[in-house]
């Protein structure tokens, strides 16, 4: 039902000038970075804690559907009100509430730009390491809210290695502060855990502390292409057994190559080979030197062609990796894009796999993704006005993430379940964990208000 014109004045009551119905709010608020929409209700800019507490009573109290949104970069619809109510964003709480070198902690609101923060931090010789790449948009909420990965978790992991303490704000109101502001700590269950990657589901972050690490002295980067996907996935094995863990392992398949080279038009990299491997290994500056060195003799066998550079001169490269999913619509201009993880050893199958399932249904697809932690994003292509070829992409993912299952993966490793992958979860979730998700969410969210309908 459409809000009541006296539940749209208490809304603007709490947040003033911040509360929006009008159309082109609406609209521009009701989709994520998966172009699925539904338009809410109102869309909310709160700016403390006290304003969501009150929103949430008021949202509680008459059964109101609240949506957290982050920068909406989203790739499973988690930010996208299908049931109407309310978009709550929480872009307007933005700043950095303090850094202390010292204790090696940032305390931040969860509309902080990802990126922004990563810079203001190594100017000051500090680093924070999760690493999505829509980093330059994404927020630290969002990333909170869907933990997400990104090409650093091979070495230093996910968002949740990271954060310590959280504030959020419960379906009923409550505001309440979980974790900690040391690095360690073991007092009664984890809760702040819960929080991450629940995708908006359990409550509303407004406040979090982050560990931060010392910002690593350089980083040496080397470019391996391949002839086929099978040499470059089942090389990566070999490589960690060196001992050497590099601080990034990505993988690229011929398509995702040739995408980006139309995309930034450049030859950024070789479209004629069939894969490659984009390695960086961080540290002092000799350390760096001889651990991609060791890397590159390990790879020399079966690689088509190598380079390698120190410090900053392979930006182009991250710059050229990070476009691939925007690229990737100059072969069709849409994907199902998913984020699965395979064993280690199991990425050769994997890639293999994928064609096999692709090819037969005469569907376009693209592999990319952290090869060193096994998190490959499969991309199956297709245009939306073709109905079939649709139905064709939607057959190749289920199949996919059976495959997955089968090499004893998990069908997200970053992205979150949001309502695309909703349909697909009792593949890998048993009956009594799904109910035991199910029975948390409703002693959490009683009245079922907080991103009604996702995750679970």
């Amino acid at each position: 039902m459409p809000l009541s014109k006296e539940i749209v004045a208490a809304l603007k009551k709490i947040c003033k000038d911040r509360c929006f119905t009008d159309q082109e709010s609406l609209l521009l608020y009701g989709y994520d970075a998966t172009r699925i929409s539904h338009q809410p209700d109102a869309v909310l800019f709160p700016v403390s804690a006290g304003e969501i507490a009150d929103i949430l009573k008021l949202a509680n109290l008459h059964g109101i559907p609240v949506v957290p949104r982050g920068a909406g970069t989203g790739l499973t619809g988690g930010a996208v009100p299908i049931k109407g109510g309310i978009v709550l964003s929480t872009e307007k709480m933005n700043r950095i509430l303090s850094i202390s070198k010292p204790d090696l902690t940032a305390e931040v609101e969860p509309g902080v730009v990802t990126g922004t923060l990563k810079q203001m931090l190594e100017s000051q010789g500090l680093f924070y390491p999760p690493d999505p790449a829509s980093s330059e948009f994404s927020s630290i909420g969002g990333n909170i809210s869907e933990n997400s990965g990104g090409l650093k978790a091979v070495k230093y992991g996910s968002t949740s290695n990271y954060v310590l303490g959280l504030e959020v704000v419960l379906p009923t109101g409550e505001v309440l502060w979980l974790g900690r502001y040391t690095h360690k700590g073991v007092v009664g269950y984890n809760l702040k855990d819960l929080f991450i990657g629940s995708e908006g589901t359990l409550g509303i972050i407004t406040r979090a502390v982050l560990k931060l690490i010392p910002k690593p002295q350089t980083r040496s980067t080397l470019f391996a292409t391949y002839r086929d996907v099978y040499a470059s996935a089942s090389i990566v094995t070999d490589i960690l057994d060196t001992g050497i863990l590099p601080s990034a392992m990505e993988f690229m398949d011929h398509a995702s190559m040739n995408a980006v080279s139309s995309y930034l038009g450049a030859d950024v990299f070789d479209t004629k080979a069939g894969s490659a491997l984009l390695i960086e290994v961080d540290g002092e500056q000799e350390e760096t030197r001889r651990a991609i060195e060791r890397i590159a003799a390990v790879c020399k066998g079966r690689a088509v062609s190598m380079e390698t550079a120190h410090g900053p001169d392979p930006e182009k490269l991250w710059t050229a990796r990070r476009a691939i999913s925007p690229a990737l619509t100059k072969i069709k201009p849409f994907k199902l894009n998913e984020d699965v993880v395979v064993p280690l050893s199991k990425l050769p199958d994997l890639v293999l796999g994928v064609e096999q399932i692709a090819v037969p249904l005469n569907l376009n697809y693209a592999n990319f993704g952290h090869a060193g932690d096994g998190n490959i994003h499969v991309n199956i292509l297709y245009d939306a006005r073709d109905d079939d070829e649709y139905k064709r992409a939607l057959t190749a993912v289920d199949r996919v993430f059976d495959l997955v299952i089968k090499l004893r993966g998990t069908i997200s490793g970053e992205h979150g379940i949001g309502i695309t992958k909703l349909n697909y979860i009792t593949k890998e979730l048993s009956p009594a964990a799904h109910g035991l998700m199910k029975g948390i969410k409703h002693l959490i969210d009683p009245n079922n208000i907080m991103n009604p309908c996702k995750a679970i």
